[in-house]
């Protein structure tokens, strides 16, 4: 039931959606469900249904196809509520992914609510190294990826809007990884995020803000200095 679930931190409003999407899971689940975990902005205090959907990972005890098939089917169900799809997990995957999606599992591990079962996210032990080589891994690939996406917007300037959305939040796992390793090791909301790298490269990042900020406009001249700060990035972390 959804009351012997923790949605402490959950928004009023999600709640019983959340709440049921639990039910629904461990319906599906039975003995095979571990534990179901809530991070981003649903998470964050920040949940905006106006732009958001409800990100989660569900870990299981051994993955099922039979039982994600039963899931797939409550997909528009589960749109209509702002859910997303879950990332399916198992206690192993999560222990052997450290060293490959370390920047994933840091935005989890940040700030995160656990729903039901056992938290595995309360302390992972991330290694600098692997930290370090994804930010750089994720900045070129974001760059190059932009290119790429510029490319196939044929033109059509609205096309690059969810490009930079999606940049945006890629780059977010990016800068709190880098602030990581500097030590500042919390939480931070996003534009804090970004305040504190500015400070530390000694740069001014207005596309990066722009790219982050639900509020802003999105279009060329904003994807070009997007493109631009990305390309700063790049080459001033070495130096930070």
């Amino acid at each position: 039931m959804a009351e012997e679930h923790n949605l402490e931190g959950v928004p009023e409003a999600m709640r019983a959606p959340i709440g049921r999407y639990a039910d629904t899971l461990g319906e599906l689940a039975g003995d095979n469900a571990r534990s179901l975990t809530l991070f981003g902005a649903i998470a964050a205090g920040a949940f905006n249904p106006r732009f958001h959907t409800a990100r989660s990972v569900f870990v299981v005890g051994a993955v099922d196809l039979d039982m994600l098939r039963r899931l797939a089917r409550q997909g528009p169900r589960l749109g209509k509520a702002r859910i997303a799809a879950p990332l399916i997990m198992t206690p192993e995957y999560i222990e052997a992914s450290l060293d490959t999606f370390p920047l994933e599992l840091l935005e989890i591990a940040q700030r995160h609510v656990c729903v039901f079962g056992e938290d595995y996210f309360q302390e992972l032990s991330l290694q600098a190294a692997d930290v370090r080589h994804q930010c750089e891994r994720e900045l070129k690939t974001i760059q190059l990826g932009m290119r790429q996406a510029l490319l196939a917007a044929a033109g059509r300037d609205k096309a690059l809007t969810t490009v930079e959305v999606d940049v945006g939040e890629r780059l977010l796992r990016s800068l709190r990884g880098l602030l990581w390793l500097h030590g500042d090791t919390g939480p931070r909301a996003a534009m804090d995020a970004v305040t504190a790298v500015e400070e530390g490269i000694h740069r001014a990042l207005p596309g990066v803000r722009s790219a982050v900020d639900e509020r802003s406009n999105h279009g060329w001249e904003e994807f070009k200095t997007l493109y631009t700060d990305v390309d700063a990035l790049r080459t001033l972390i070495d130096e930070w």
